[in-house]
């Protein structure tokens, strides 16, 4: 189906009666299992241009965020490459690349851990090589793990998680700067836990409060390259990350403190990555755009 096909509704509407289940998956989760299934704008989203020519690295957009970003960067004219952790997650990186692909755009995809500093280097090298040069890195992999109790949070989990979330973004900003000229792009995705903390996810938050000043201080650091950085910390979003990581009764409960009584899809947040990416945010840089359906901390 071509995007001149589809329809377009209001997605407020739309999934207002969407409610997740629990349904436990291993890290770090498949999209073909999740009940309901996403929407990453596979029929919805319709492009207008703005990123005709574009060249993108978009880790961790084999499902989630990361698809939605791919989906509709593609549509606005971008080529895409993509990381995936593993080969477990291969089917839903291969049906990223197929929406890729039917907008008429390049498309590669790389499966690697990110936390080692050389595998991020060879990621960047890969996607300059396959699709001729770099104009936007958007760092999206993630890892969570939920404790009930802070005293349970080990070495080995910290660890990861900021690895993870904090040094891949690093690694990945490092390897990217060589190829983004002016008018380059690096998006970070954040979080609302670091907004708001979270007594589940302490390490998460804290690596995601970690990544909020990282992209200012990276602002600070590149613009004189006129490179710009920006950092998008949605609230709750439903993505196999969740089932995966999070109990049932969380699952369950998932997004009902939000203005609209729900977790975003996908979909909803890929707007804010692509406004950030295009020169319609020419000025922005240094920014925590924070799409939360929440008009107070609570």
């Amino acid at each position: 189906m071509s995007p001149d096909q589809l329809t377009f509704d209001n997605p407020v509407e739309r999934h207002a009666h969407i409610v997740p289940r629990p349904g436990w998956q291993p890290f770090p989760g498949l999209d073909a299992a999740l009940d309901p299934r996403a929407d990453h704008g596979e029929t919805t989203y319709r492009g207008t241009g703005r990123l005709v020519g574009r060249k993108a690295l978009i880790t961790g957009a084999d499902s989630g965020i990361g698809a939605a970003v791919a989906i509709a960067f593609a549509r606005e004219g971008a080529d895409i490459a993509i990381t995936y952790l593993g080969k477990s997650e291969e089917d839903d990186a291969r049906e990223t690349g197929e929406w890729v692909k039917k907008a008429g755009r390049r498309f590669v995809a790389v499966a690697v851990d990110l936390r080692d500093q050389a595998a991020c280097r060879g990621v960047v090298k890969r996607a300059v090589d396959s699709l001729g040069r770099l104009d936007v890195l958007v760092n999206n992999a993630a890892f969570q793990c939920e404790r009930q109790r802070f005293e349970d949070i080990d070495a080995e989990q910290l660890r990861r998680t900021f690895e993870t979330n904090l040094y891949a973004y690093l690694f990945l900003a490092q390897a990217a700067a060589r190829h983004l000229g002016d008018g380059g792009v690096i998006l970070n995705t954040g979080s609302v836990t670091a907004l708001d903390g979270s007594p589940t996810l302490i390490d998460y938050s804290a690596s995601k409060g970690a990544i909020h000043v990282l992209t200012k201080s990276l602002a600070k650091a590149l613009a004189d390259r006129g490179i710009r950085v920006n950092c998008i910390a949605p609230g709750p979003v439903w993505t196999p990350l969740i089932p995966a990581t999070l109990d049932g009764e969380h699952v369950e409960r998932f997004g009902a403190d939000t203005e609209w009584g729900r977790a975003a899809q996908p979909a909803e947040i890929a707007p804010s990555y692509v406004f950030l990416a295009s020169s319609d945010a020419s000025y922005y840089t240094g920014e925590v755009l924070a799409p939360t359906a929440r008009s107070t901390t609570r």
